[in-house]
């Protein structure tokens, strides 16, 4: 079924925010209907035509083409039980809906990456016939007294007390840690630690929250206090949701800085294998000190750490915490920094063959996919190519 004209401008219009607030409210009704996949589709052709080039009969497209239609209207079926009718709401989050159409097919076929060279667009390939899973929730704790807590398997409810401290497990899975009494040992310590494949959030004592990314661990004593100040040992990665304390500053130690808050929401990156250390502010204020220097971070700026110096710029922090909504979301990137987060997520090993593409790329894709759909967006655009064996992926050119 082929659009009707006034369809196709009106997507079009969309598309460049150009429709009238009668003309958005048309097209949002218009897709609630499932029966229009097929007018979708043609609308979809029609957004990806390249340098005047049609698709009609491209193998690839029927192959994306069937992906962004199964998980758009999978979404607009979830977001119509959601948001109640008749509110602005609805009408911004049907056009969003609908703008992730186009957005999408681009994205499986490859060509929003950096490269954006078509010739080298080919069918979407299968990666392997024994797919990998994604990682999921779960993480080690480890206390004081050498015990160590499985969490993944953990029962609901209290799983220990230490120096005053109720240890439980939350309803929805988190791990949580309230003073009941006078603490005893206040230098007992706990690390919380996840495997690559695994991430995990802890309510710490005084209330502040923290998500821990893959292969990454936190340690703190059980009170969290320590002179005066709330101190934790990140290594990996952090996200981080600070209760206000004036009285006691939350610090963060990393192998090679400090960073000082108040209450705020920040994210470091802080891995051993990566060569930059990244803080990321999100809101409120953060001091950053390595070496005796000092930097002060504003909501919005990320501050870098290499080789000793730190280096402060304007940033996207959607990027920053995109793992923490279970995305990966890369935005000029190289294929190493690529592949390091898929090796944390997907527990695998990463061989280099030959000479490593210099391509950078761009793109989003949920972290709940298989491994295959993941690579099979990198794979598309004709600058990488995988062979997965066991849990090694080899990567050429």
């Amino acid at each position: 079924m082929k659009p009707s004209k006034q369809l196709q401008i009106l997507f079009k219009k969309h598309l460049d925010n150009t429709c009238s607030p009668e003309e958005t409210q048309h097209l949002m009704n218009y897709f609630q209907l499932d029966e229009d996949r097929e007018v979708l589709k043609e609308l979809i052709i029609g957004a990806l035509e390249i340098q005047g080039e049609h698709k009609e009969n491209d193998l690839a497209i029927t192959g994306v083409l069937e992906k962004v239609d199964q998980d758009l209207f999978i979404q607009i079926r979830e977001s119509a039980h959601a948001v109640p009718e008749g509110k602005n709401k609805i009408l911004r989050l049907w056009l969003k809906i609908i703008a992730v159409a186009a957005v999408l097919a681009v994205v499986y076929l490859g060509v929003y990456f950096f490269n954006n060279q078509p010739e080298k667009v080919a069918a979407v390939p299968i990666v392997t016939a024994h797919d990998i899973k994604p990682g999921g929730y779960g993480a080690t704790l480890t206390l004081a007294n050498g015990r160590k807590v499985s969490l993944a398997n953990a029962s609901r409810g209290e799983i220990g007390r230490e120096s005053g401290i109720v240890i439980t497990k939350s309803d929805d899975g988190k791990l949580v840690y309230q003073v009941s009494e006078k603490v005893s040992d206040p230098n007992a310590s706990n690390t919380l630690s996840t495997a690559r494949g695994e991430t995990y959030q802890v309510r710490l004592p005084d209330g502040s929250l923290v998500y821990l990314n893959a292969a990454s661990s936190l340690t703190y004593t059980t009170s969290l206090i320590q002179n005066g100040k709330r101190i934790v040992t990140l290594s990996g990665e952090g996200y981080f949701e600070v209760a206000k304390d004036k009285q006691h500053p939350f610090i963060v130690k990393t192998g090679r800085q400090e960073v000082e808050v108040l209450g705020t929401h920040f994210n470091i990156s802080s891995y051993a294998d990566d060569e930059v250390e990244k803080t990321t502010l999100l809101e409120g204020s953060v001091k950053l000190s390595t070496s005796g220097n000092y930097k002060l971070l504003r909501p919005g700026q990320q501050a870098k750490l290499s080789a000793g110096k730190i280096t402060i710029s304007e940033t996207d922090t959607d990027l920053a915490v995109a793992w923490k909504n279970n995305e990966f979301v890369i935005e000029s990137e190289n294929i190493e920094t690529i592949m390091k987060m898929i090796s944390r997520w997907y527990n695998l090993e990463v061989v280099y063959l030959g000479e490593k593409t210099t391509q950078r790329f761009s793109g989003q894709v949920s972290r709940f996919d298989k491994l295959s759909k993941v690579l099979e967006i990198v794979e598309s655009t004709g600058e990488a190519h995988f062979d997965l064996k066991g849990r090694t992926v080899y990567v050429s050119k």
